[in-house]
């Protein structure tokens, strides 16, 4: 039996036949073309398809291993409209008189040498993002199928690297573990698998061709791929899955029960999702509730702004179904760094300082104007709060509730009847932070959102995989942050939860406690065992 060891990204023990990963072999014609203008709109139409591909990539992967991990292709889709990487393509055609595929392995290869050459770690990452790209795009004008469509058995996939579009364009229905020569446990592809918590080694090395098509078990627990294990190691990794089982149901028995410390302190547990489809998680999990559902899928997926009674009948479904359960509706977090092509939205060199979220909204009123409106009409059919993100101004604040009031109005004249409903506000700015005492006062309750918190506050762009080791959301001036905002909230009266991924973190649960946190919510699968945490803890 031979042993391969690696860095392991999730705890988990995978069974299968080891397959080699092999890029596709595409016929790139390389001859001069007699009508450039045919390839251009070849390339143009390529382009455009592969946006539409990574749209549906990016919701495939919200739902399958959540928002953070999907957002990558969301800069992907913005990557396809960048007029440098559009020229490097487009000069090769029209000058050379190439076909679109080969100008888009030769114009785009050119860049990403050039890119992983430089010193710069931002620009230098985003060449793999561009070599993504490129293949994407070479498969649009190929046709290439998915690898492993075909397998009927498990299987455990060995590769040098593999990119995101790869791992999601997989025909997963039987992969169940990834082995990696190289990569790193902080890189998009190893975040979409601990999402999908599919077990994965990376840093094991050489992989021997050989290898392919033998029996293998990758120990995630000890970060470890046996090749042809003995009968022994075999009952061995059934004992830990044995155990995994026994941990399962021992959180299953926990349904039911109040998230209650020692000390009598009751914290609310709530889930965070992205879509309807989600809320069978949030039942299937003993959620309280939905703390943050991202309304945003409705303007990403359509062609054009969703009307009123789309939006109302989404809200109403939702809140119905999840009925007394609370659900916190975050007004749509949209702006150059999440947009369709319909809104025209002009590009910006830094979206996450840009145009977005709340300051997208107050500057589209007639389109947020609609979303309120919706909101309003579905306070009656269940426990509806609403929330607005990317507050960093009392005057965001204000103005919002300004149009709430002109939206109240307008629809008790048009006979509508408002239910009730809360009004609360992401703290997500250092800004919000600072003023969160004026802030408190005009609205019913906060949700922290560390994502965003910790990048605008140590100034480190949380999607760029280069500065990952730059970016800790539990800095010790985060941690702070988090309790000035909580002390502030209950010096004014208002509950104060954590919507972020800091949330879903075990490590840090006993030290939201303390600091006096009301309510956490995180993704469906983490309620049960943060409810185990709280229960045997002390506030």
């Amino acid at each position: 039996m031979k042993t391969i060891s690696g860095k392991s990204i999730l705890k988990g023990i995978a069974k299968g036949i080891l397959k080699r990963y092999r890029e596709p072999e595409r016929d790139l014609p390389g001859e001069e073309m007699t009508d450039p203008q045919a390839e251009l709109k070849k390339f143009e139409a390529a382009r455009q398809r592969l946006k539409t591909a990574q749209r549906k990539l990016y919701e495939k992967t919200r739902v399958e291993a959540g928002e953070e991990s999907a957002e990558i292709f969301l800069a992907h889709m913005q990557m396809l409209d960048d007029e440098m990487l559009k020229e490097s393509v487009t000069e090769i055609i029209r000058r050379q008189n190439r076909s679109a595929a080969y100008a888009v392995q030769v114009g785009l290869s050119s860049i990403v040498g050039r890119f992983r050459a430089m010193d710069d770690l931002y620009v230098s990452a985003r060449s793999e993002d561009i070599a993504d790209l490129a293949n994407g795009l070479l498969d649009e004008l190929t046709g290439m199928a998915a690898f492993g469509e075909e397998e009927e058995e498990p299987w455990i996939l060995m590769a040098d690297t593999l990119t995101p579009t790869e791992l999601m364009k997989l025909d997963r229905r039987k992969l169940s573990g990834l082995v990696l020569s190289g990569g790193s446990d902080i890189s998009h592809t190893a975040i979409l698998a601990k999402g999908m918590e599919m077990p994965m080694l990376v840093k094991c090395g050489p992989l021997d061709e050989g290898w392919e098509g033998m029996e293998a078990v990758l120990d995630g627990y000890e970060g470890v791929l046996y090749l042809e294990p003995s009968k022994e190691q075999l009952a061995l990794f059934e004992g830990k899955q044995k155990n995994a089982q026994q941990d399962k149901e021992r959180l299953e028995s926990l349904k039911g029960k109040e998230s209650v410390t020692k000390d009598g302190k009751r914290i609310r547990l709530l889930a965070n999702i992205s879509d309807p489809s989600e809320v069978g998680a949030v039942i299937a999990n003993d959620a309280e509730g939905v703390g943050l559902f991202r309304s945003e899928f409705l303007y990403l997926n359509g062609s054009n702004y969703p009307k009123e009674e789309e939006l109302l009948f989404v809200y109403r479904q939702v809140l119905k179904t999840l009925f007394p359960r609370p659900v916190i509706i975050r007004t749509c977090d949209i702006g150059a760094d999440k947009a369709s092509d319909y809104m025209q939205l002009k590009p910006e060199e830094n979206p996450a300082l840009g145009l977005r979220a709340v300051r997208f909204a107050l500057t589209h009123r007639e389109v947020f104007k609609t979303q309120l409106r919706a909101l309003l009409k579905a306070s009656d059919s269940g426990n509806l709060s609403i929330m607005i993100p990317m507050i960093s101004d009392i005057r965001e604040v204000r103005e919002t509730k300004e149009l709430l009031k002109e939206c109240e109005e307008e629809l008790k004249a048009e006979g509508f009847e408002i239910g009730a409903y809360e009004f609360g506000i992401m703290v997500e700015t250092p800004a919000a932070v600072l003023t969160a005492r004026e802030l408190a006062r005009e609205v019913d309750f906060f949700s922290i959102g560390t994502n965003d918190l910790a990048q605008y506050t140590l100034a480190v762009d949380r999607q760029d995989a280069a500065l990952a080791s730059f970016f800790h959301p539990a800095h010790p001036s985060v941690m702070k942050e988090i309790e000035m905002t909580v002390e502030a909230g209950h010096a004014e009266g208002i509950r104060v939860g954590i919507c972020g991924e800091l949330a879903s973190n075990p490590e840090y649960t006993e030290a939201f406690l303390g600091m006096g946190v009301d309510e956490l919510s995180v993704s469906p699968k983490s309620v049960l065992p943060l409810r185990e945490i709280i229960l045997s803890c002390c506030s």
